[in-house]
């Protein structure tokens, strides 16, 4: 399912005007409309309650015009609030607004604190508030007599439906632009956009229902927008079904280099975890200091002692080892609980220059390229990266809330520019590929906040590639099937207390899952009705 930037939007809505010649009034008549539709799905006794529509002057008060029209009809008591004067208002939302006259329906302007505060009395007797105040253009913070009303709808008790995005809301982040409407419903126009999905806009937009507003899909296709939410059904429709016949050795052969003293937890729930994934075989390649540990931890793993530093981290000299090791293997894993040494970094360094099987980065690993990063430009195999924002941090030079802020962007710039699939973890786990596209993934709850859950992905990930599947399908039903195996058991045991092995012990389940085409476990993750 397709989210859209702002400026697609824009795109979009531009096209069907004028090169397919839908008129403007048309899609904001469509929008008003189904936005009523869920409105009076929302509060089904509207009716007997009384609707505030607070509206600017442009078209996102223009929808809210519209939804007047059809409560009125409806039979509910409404009232339009506009922040302005009905002399500034133009456009097909000035064309709606003086539709409105004719009906009854009372148009109160409040183009200034005055204004409003005279009418407070009025104000505080409406039951429900449409929000239709700024839509998905706004790129400054909200600040003086907008904040104020806001702050208002926020404070006021009432539950606020938005139009299209709630106010103050940036459609492209999900980052509030100082202050933003904390809506009970959303419904948006054509398609969800991306910052109704990320985190925190989620949640201020609550439910989110998606309005078709008439964009033909020619002209979709043209934009081409380049996010999309993850599905059950993409992750279905991308899974094979093991073969009868199959064998470990026509599952694939997974090579992990991870462990050091102190982290060889890491090493052992990367290797299980790709196991639990149906990878045929796991070889562990390890200091060998650790070696006596990680047998007694993933006794279905085979572990291949390697020479070390005097830190007990992998040591350069383990170079050629390694590479043998190499042959016949269908990916390779490396990273968990690797360690800092400077000397694995340049191990490291010459791995992934000799690597000619896809290669799975995560944790040490990220932070030992970190002062590599031109290293990735010149790898010919194809390479994920997991990095939680704090260690993309460290890749890209920028703050860790810099990252938060702008997760998606991040993401794409850096895997565009380096060629790498990245899979930049958090709520909302962003997964971007060299092409540009990028797929947010909905799965995953707060109860996956303990150490070692980057160790499931990884493991994850390389062990649907070891399968055969291809590095950008495993990123992104590695990402889905890690955060919903988290979830489920967090349904079971709830959200505190869960720990990475819990979440390895619930992957095979997703896979059945998956392979039954059983998508009521997942239908929760879907943070949108489409179609209104």
């Amino acid at each position: 399912m397709y989210l859209v930037t702002a400026r697609e939007m824009q795109d979009m809505d531009r096209k069907t005007i004028e090169s397919f010649g839908l008129p403007g009034l048309v899609l904001m008549e469509n929008a008003g409309r189904g936005a009523t539709r869920m409105l009076l799905e929302t509060f089904p006794d509207i009716q007997s309650k009384t609707v505030g529509i607070m509206a600017g002057k442009g078209n996102n008060g223009g929808d809210g015009f519209v939804i007047a029209r059809y409560l009125h009809q409806y039979g509910a008591e409404v009232t339009v609030y506009l922040l302005s004067t009905i002399e500034k208002t133009k456009g097909d939302a000035e064309t709606n607004l003086r539709l409105l006259s004719p009906m009854g329906i009372p148009v109160i302007e409040l183009p200034d604190p005055s204004h409003f505060d005279r009418n407070r009395r009025r104000l505080d007797d409406q039951d429900i508030w449409v929000d239709a105040i700024l839509g998905t253009g706004l790129a400054s913070d909200v600040n003086g007599f907008f904040k104020d009303v806001i702050d208002f709808l926020n404070n006021s008790g009432r539950p606020v439906f938005s139009v299209d995005i709630p106010s103050g809301l940036n459609s492209d982040t999900g980052q509030p632009h100082g202050t933003c409407i904390n809506a009970s419903a959303t419904a948006t126009f054509a398609f969800a956009k991306s910052g109704h999905i990320h985190y925190p806009g989620f949640c201020h937009t609550k439910r989110l229902g998606v309005v078709d507003i008439g964009i033909p899909k020619h002209i979709v296709n043209a934009v081409a927008p380049f996010q999309q939410l993850v599905t059950f059904e993409m992750i279905h429709s991308g899974f094979r079904k093991r073969p009868p016949d199959a064998h470990k050795g026509t599952t694939g052969h997974l090579m992990v280099l991870a462990g050091s003293p102190g982290k060889t937890g890491a090493a052992a729930m990367t290797s299980l975890s790709a196991m639990k994934t149906g990878a045929g075989l796991v070889t562990l390649g390890l200091p060998q200091s650790t070696n006596q540990v990680l047998e007694t931890l993933a006794i279905e793993v085979m572990t291949e002692p390697l020479a070390e530093t005097g830190d007990g981290t992998l040591a350069e000299a383990s170079l050629d080892g390694i590479l043998r090791l190499l042959e016949g293997k269908t990916c390779l894993a490396v990273g968990p609980g690797l360690g800092l040494s400077e000397e694995t970094g340049s191990l490291l360094e010459q791995v992934l220059l000799n690597a000619e099987i896809p290669v799975v980065v995560d944790a040490d690993g990220i932070n030992l390229l970190s002062s590599r990063a031109d290293l990735l430009k010149q790898i010919s195999a194809p390479v994920v990266l997991t990095p939680h924002p704090g260690e993309m941090a460290r890749l890209t030079g920028d703050s860790t809330a810099h990252i938060q802020r702008n997760r998606t962007e991040s993401a794409r710039k850096f895997a565009v520019e380096s060629g790498v699939h990245l899979v930049l973890k958090g709520a909302r786990t962003v997964i971007a590929h060299p092409d540009g596209s990028v797929f947010i993934n909905p799965t995953g709850s707060p109860a996956m906040a303990s150490g070692g859950m980057g160790d499931v992905l990884t493991g994850i990930i390389a062990g649907l590639i070891t399968q055969g599947y291809s590095p950008e399908y495993a990123s992104i039903a590695g990402a889905f099937i890690h955060g919903a195996s988290a979830d489920g058991v967090m349904e079971e045991k709830g959200p505190v207390g869960i720990m990475a092995t819990d979440v390895m012990a619930a992957i095979p389940e997703q896979f059945f899952n998956i392979e039954k085409r059983n998508v009521s476990p997942y239908a929760k993750y879907l943070p949108c009705h489409p179609g209104l």
